[in-house]
């Protein structure tokens, strides 16, 4: 997220990672500043919420545009099912801000995102597994075509206009009730013949996330625990472009 103003400011950018992975970051970062004047360091004062959209018409527009207690409050660049991003410092009361609202847990955050079909995290995407096409990070305004080198850039570009992503990130429900431990993310995901679907990535009661072959998607599927059978489905989230999972 950019802070500053005006171009004439010195550039101010907010990033948000995983807290679980802070160091690495914060390494990988220096690793590329060069010798550029540039400061990077963590803001262990701000907090940061999800506001996801309620269910009745009209909700959106009630968001106030700006509020004085918010360092930051705008659309999650992501996709619009996934509502804003509110920054505010540590304390700061959150139905001033927002009035009216509800403040909910990290698993009611975590569960809309499944819903959605929305990565986030390590868990989600390994560092070093992920691909970003096939983590529809071009649905979420996480790719660019049209800036300079990138690690990556000839592959991924050479895939995105060919059109041919075999493999996507889909949200995934459990119908039958999961075994204690749950399921143990990276399981395999089998088709009733047998056949390798995908991998299971992370979830949260009867909800994940898998990376699954698109050529399956409509095909019953499960995950042998032990020796039990354990069932789910998969779907394509309505927010996608339309041919995204042709």
């Amino acid at each position: 997220f950019r802070l500053h103003g005006s171009t004439a400011e010195e550039p101010h950018i907010l990033l948000e990672c995983d807290s679980s992975i802070l160091d690495s970051i914060q390494k990988h970062l220096k690793l590329y500043k060069i010798r550029r004047k540039v400061t990077i360091t963590p803001c262990p004062d701000l907090s940061l919420w999800a506001v996801i959209p309620g269910e009745q018409p009209g909700h959106a527009s009630s968001l106030p545009k700006c509020a004085d207690q918010a360092l930051l409050l705008t659309p999650d660049p992501r996709a619009e099912v996934m509502g804003w991003r509110l920054i505010a410092k540590k304390g700061a009361n959150l139905s001033e801000i927002i009035p009216g609202s509800q403040v909910g847990d990290v698993q009611d955050y975590h569960r809309h995102r499944y819903k959605q079909g929305i990565p986030e995290g390590v868990k989600d995407l390994p560092p070093g597994v992920a691909l970003p096409l096939e983590s529809n990070l071009a649905f979420m305004n996480g790719i660019s075509f049209t800036k300079g080198c990138y690690i990556g850039q000839e592959l991924t570009a050479r895939t995105h206009h060919m059109g041919v992503i075999r493999k996507r990130l889909l949200p995934v429900r459990f119908p039958e009730p999961l075994p204690a431990a749950g399921v143990p993310e990276g399981a395999e995901i089998l088709t009733p013949a047998g056949k390798r679907a995908g991998r299971f990535r992370a979830g949260g009661g009867e909800l994940g996330i898998a990376l699954l072959r698109l050529a399956h998607l409509s095909e019953p599927l499960c995950i042998r625990l032990g020796g039990d059978t354990v069932k789910l489905s998969a779907s394509t989230p309505e927010w996608w472009p339309k041919a995204a999972a042709k």
